[in-house]
């Protein structure tokens, strides 16, 4: 599909709605679409997503501010049909082969209305493609824009459904405001919302992106960390249990398993294949993620890190340690941890960790870690934040069915 968006500018100029731009821009191509980008200021973003300029689309160009002193004071100048053809010709040029159309705010706000209504133009005329028109602001319901606006053309263009659009808006807020300003049905008008790049924000490793690509581990809540070696004492299998039993209450649950084979003991690698069938006996292929299924050397302090980040809990149900470094780490990383209850770990815990027997019923153990994810709210916020805020989760489920939809 060819899809074009078109904003006054985009980046690397800095600015929120310019941000969302680059985020859909980057998600579009990743997803095998022909994107570009429309605008007066700013720079193609890769080869696959080049930009075509347009100075006149500017909310800064002289002709345009000049108009728009005018029209602020509620005049229209003679000059201004003349301006918005100039504008229709140059996007008549920059649309060719385009499918859609994402115009961002151009047709929400009035910093430059001669664009504005070249859209409209051609729109009525049916030389656009499909249009979708997503709203970050509205003028006619901001009260530092009001006094800017004035009855007729072309304010009105502002606040009139011009049919046969797609109207988006990033907020509930923004539905019932244009609803109400455009006498719209609300459930026509799509809410999605602005979302967080996981990848840029924690500053993750490219490997751990390479993992998290490959397990869909972000799409699972609650996750389990469990940072360790796979070797019997670390009582990996009462973690598979406790997992299957959790899976009732959040059927979402994850566990990921970072550590390598101990290197030690030609038995454990007859432990991992016991591991592996109880994985498929539960049903948990999907859930449990043995790292050293996916990459053979050590993981370097930095991805294991990362893993901290991105987790839920810290789950370490071992029977045995020496000293029980990541417990420490859980804190640095700011995790609940929920520990087997063996000495070591009791001594570094005291009263700020969860323990259980290592022998424990995993029902039991399960319902520990539920009663703490039902009742903990930055764990529920940060559960519900990962599946509907997350750049790519927004695109899955809400930007890549619009783009098809007919």
């Amino acid at each position: 599909m060819n899809i074009a968006i078109l904003h006054y500018s985009v980046p690397p100029i800095v600015g929120g709605v310019e941000s969302v731009i680059a985020h859909h821009a980057r998600l579009m191509s990743a997803d095998g679409n022909s994107v570009r980008l429309i605008a007066a200021r700013g720079a193609a973003m890769s080869e696959k997503i080049p930009l075509t300029y347009i100075p006149l689309a500017d909310s800064r160009h002289e002709r345009i501010n000049l108009i728009k002193q005018e029209l602020d004071q509620g005049k229209v100048p003679s000059s201004f049909e003349s301006l918005r053809d100039e504008l229709a010709d140059e996007l008549i040029k920059a649309l060719s082969g385009v499918d859609v159309l994402i115009a961002h705010n151009v047709c929400s706000l009035n910093k430059n209305l001669a664009l504005t209504a070249a859209l409209h133009k051609l729109h009525q005329e049916n030389l656009l493609p499909r249009l979708i028109l997503w709203h970050h602001d509205l003028a006619w319901t901001t009260p530092r824009y009001l006094p800017e606006m004035h009855a007729g053309y072309p304010w009105n263009l502002l606040k009139t459904d011009w049919g046969n659009t797609t109207h988006v808006v990033v907020s509930e807020l923004r539905r019932d405001e244009l609803s109400d300003l455009m006498k719209l049905d609300p459930a026509s008008i799509h809410v999605i919302p602005n979302g967080v790049d996981m990848d840029r924000f924690y500053k993750l490793e490219t490997l751990t992106q390479d993992i998290l690509d490959k397990t869909h581990l972000l799409d699972a809540s609650p996750i389990l960390l469990l940072p360790v070696r796979i070797t019997p004492r670390k009582n990996i299998e009462l973690a598979l249990w406790t997992l299957a039993a959790l899976k009732k209450d959040f059927p979402h649950a994850a566990l990921v398993v970072t550590g390598p084979l101990g290197p030690h003991n030609a038995n454990n690698i007859k432990y991992f294949e016991l591991l592996t069938d109880l994985r498929k006996q539960l049903g948990l292929e999907g859930s449990v993620h043995f790292l050293a299924e996916l990459h053979n050397d050590f993981l370097p302090d930095e991805v294991i890190a990362d893993f901290y980040r991105v987790a839920d809990a810290l789950f370490f149900p071992s029977r045995e340690e020496g000293f029980g470094i990541p417990l420490i780490e859980a804190a640095f990383s700011h995790l609940p941890a929920f520990c087997a209850d063996i000495p070591p770990l009791r001594k570094l815990g005291l009263n700020n960790a969860q323990f259980f027997s290592p022998d424990e019923d995993p029902a039991r153990v399960a319902n520990m870690l539920a009663d703490y994810f039902k009742t903990s709210m930055p764990a529920r916020l940060a559960m519900r934040a990962r599946a509907s805020f997350r750049w790519e989760a927004i695109y899955r489920q809400h930007i890549a069915p619009l783009l098809v939809r007919p």
